[in-house]
């Protein structure tokens, strides 16, 4: 048996997000679709911004259900077992087109999507609907798309198909044409809050502390989901729990940290960058807490006391500030040539509880 292909628009460990059978948040979104669907304004493309993860792709795939569906007017769901839903998800539903990076002759995703993917769905408004309706494609993410494949839809932008209709999931807008942002109608959508951060995190299965994942995550799902699927919560809380001996600094508690980054270490996941990634963080997080204050709500318990310890002014956070910015890059640099993991992250660990003594209050 062979593993299912990758796909780009999944986050890995949690559903598609076409599975979903609601969309939490985004209320104002949501109401800016039906007005306009309600008194037949509908533009021909509509561009999803905002950061990734947050639920851009459940809202499109929610929108494309509700109108092949023809939907009520007053709520955008569809019933799980409506048939129209049972084809979006098993993908063969003939009235809708899915444009997103594909796999090379290895199985592997290509880097971005290709003139290719964008003629592919052009020839899809080509052809006549089954019943003469509408018809949907979906580009996931179209700040994927090479100069060729932009090129390629801005023809499509230009002189629409009748009854056609565009749904353009964009994580960085600003990488894309401006003669493309200009032709799309825009939802900007927000991070969620921690109450619906918990909702769908409970729809998902996952029962650890959504306010924390929610703090760690920026309000995006898609990153709580994937700090959740590699105990990137524990983790976190291991750095704070390490931070928190400084200035004596428990070499230990260091070493279990950095061993932990080594390849063999991880089932699932790159256990390098996730705890660079988290320092990275928590180094942000204090950093802002010489600015702003220790933030709130705290992803550790102990956190903000320990922030308002280590960085108690201006003069600290630009220290930490600049730490985290050299030696988070010399790590990965260190990387990227095969340098040894657990001595890259163990060498930062030790770089950074050299400021302590100077810079925390004492």
């Amino acid at each position: 048996m062979t593993d299912a292909a990758p796909e780009s628009d999944r986050v890995a460990g949690s559903p598609h997000p076409r599975h979903a059978d609601r969309v939490v948040g985004h209320d104002a979104a949501i109401a800016e679709f039906l007005t306009a669907a309600g008194a037949q304004r509908l533009h021909h493309a509509w561009m999803l911004t905002g950061p990734r993860g947050i639920g851009k792709a459940t809202l499109g795939w929610a929108m494309a259900r509700w109108l092949l569906a023809e939907g009520p007017t007053d709520r955008l769901h569809i019933p799980p077992d409506h048939p129209v839903t049972r084809r979006i998800n098993a993908l063969s539903e003939p009235r809708l087109h899915l444009v997103r990076r594909g796999v090379d002759d290895k199985g592997r995703l290509k880097p971005g999507i290709g003139v290719d993917d964008i003629r592919a769905f052009r020839s899809f408004f080509q052809l006549s609907a089954a019943d003469g309706g509408r018809r949907i494609a979906i580009i996931d993410a179209a700040d994927e798309m090479n100069t060729a494949a932009a090129n390629a839809l801005l023809k499509t932008l230009e002189e629409p198909p009748q009854d056609a209709l565009l749904l353009l999931i964009a994580h960085q807008p600003g990488r894309l044409l401006p003669t493309i942002r200009s032709r799309c109608r825009e939802l900007r959508l927000s991070p969620l809050s921690p109450q619906d951060m918990g909702a769908v995190l409970q729809a998902h299965g996952i029962d650890e502390d959504a306010t924390a994942l929610a703090a760690l995550s920026g309000g995006s799902v898609g990153e709580a989901l994937r700090l959740a699927g590699q105990d990137g919560l524990q983790v976190y809380r291991q750095i704070v729990d390490l931070f928190a001996t400084l200035p004596r600094f428990d070499r230990s508690k260091a070493r279990a940290l950095a061993d932990a980054a080594a390849p063999r270490a991880s089932a699932e996941g790159d256990a390098f960058d996730l705890r660079i990634t988290l320092l990275d963080l928590f180094l942000s997080r204090l950093a802002r807490a010489g600015l702003l204050g220790a933030p709130i709500p705290e992803a550790a318990p102990g956190e903000a006391e320990l922030m308002a310890r280590l960085c108690p002014d201006a003069d600290a956070a630009r220290v930490w500030a600049g730490a985290q910015a050299e030696l988070s890059a010399r790590a990965r640099a260190g990387r990227a040539v095969n340098l040894d993991p657990a001595a890259l992250l163990l060498d930062m660990l030790v770089q950074l509880a050299g400021l302590a003594p100077a810079h925390a209050k004492a």
